[in-house]
């Protein structure tokens, strides 16, 4: 990948991690944690790989993402943003009353969201139905998921790999976000879905790992992808949990978390030095 891409998107995530600082704070709950371990791929998605159009959010032929991890949501607001579906101003209004900006997303309300999602297993559900149906209808797009590895020990995540893998949905790319942590503890001594590769292989996807805080490594993994035939993907990303936030970095209790006024000052001087940093 181009060293000037890169660094756009390095910029752009950086942009993303502020937005999700800024909305938990403002709505004073929320989940920082998951939402900047996956802000980087969400990130070179929607600003890189996907075909979508700010200004005409459900063309027939854009490709779908559906976050699975639905918790996750300041991440894809913050990146949506960013995309132009809507200003980053409205960041602030996360889980407000009135506000569009749920703590899980809305398809009926937000531009881009491609599913309503927060019920951990549904959403790699809904995902292998639009690809199935793209399938049908012999149509171009690609559908992307979003998952969490605690959201493995969910037994449908593996009804929907094992349909998947059935009919053949070489049209669909699920990710797992591997921060290694849950709201329980870690996912280990909660309940262990390692080795995930070889579940995954078990139930006849490719499967593909990534250090998930690197462009160039997601870059090779989706163009990967995109030559894989008769069988779905996963790509397995290596991330931090609070990615981009010292004292939020590996930190259990920043799972479902919003800063303080204190804490949001901290993490907001971090961020926007390091967003210098990059610009500069």
């Amino acid at each position: 990948m181009d060293k000037s891409l890169v660094r756009d998107l390095e910029i752009a995530a950086a942009k993303v991690r502020i937005g999700i600082i800024e909305g938990v704070h403002s709505a004073k709950a929320g989940h920082p944690g998951g939402s900047l371990s996956c802000a980087d791929l969400l990130t070179y998605l929607y600003l890189h790989r996907l075909n979508v159009d700010p200004a005409d959010p459900k063309m027939e032929s854009r490709d779908r993402m559906v976050l699975s991890k639905g918790h996750a949501a300041p991440a894809l607001y913050a990146v949506l943003a960013l995309r132009g579906f809507f200003s980053m101003e409205e960041m602030k209004t996360l889980r407000k009353i009135d506000s569009r900006m749920q703590g899980h997303p809305d398809s009926l309300k937000i531009p881009g969201v491609d599913a309503s999602t927060g019920s951990l297993g549904q959403g790699i559900s809904a995902a292998c139905g639009m690809a199935f149906s793209g399938k049908l209808s012999d149509e171009s797009y690609k559908v992307y998921t979003l998952l969490g590895d605690g959201e493995l020990q969910e037994g449908e995540v593996w009804e929907a790999a094992m349909f998947a893998a059935h009919y053949q949905l070489d049209n669909l790319v699920a990710v797992v976000d591997n921060n290694n942590m849950q709201i329980d503890g870690k996912i280990a001594d909660v309940m262990s879905p390692y080795p995930i590769d070889q579940k995954f292989e078990a139930f006849g996807w490719h499967t593909i790992t990534i250090n998930g805080h690197d462009f160039n490594e997601m870059e090779k993994a989706f163009d990967d992808a995109e030559r894989v035939v008769q069988r779905p993907t996963v790509i397995i990303m290596k991330t931090t949990k609070g990615k981009g936030v010292f004292y939020m970095e590996n930190a259990l209790e920043w799972h479902g978390k919003a800063p303080n006024d204190e804490e949001y000052e901290v993490a907001m001087k971090e961020l926007t030095a390091h967003l210098a940093e990059l610009e500069g």
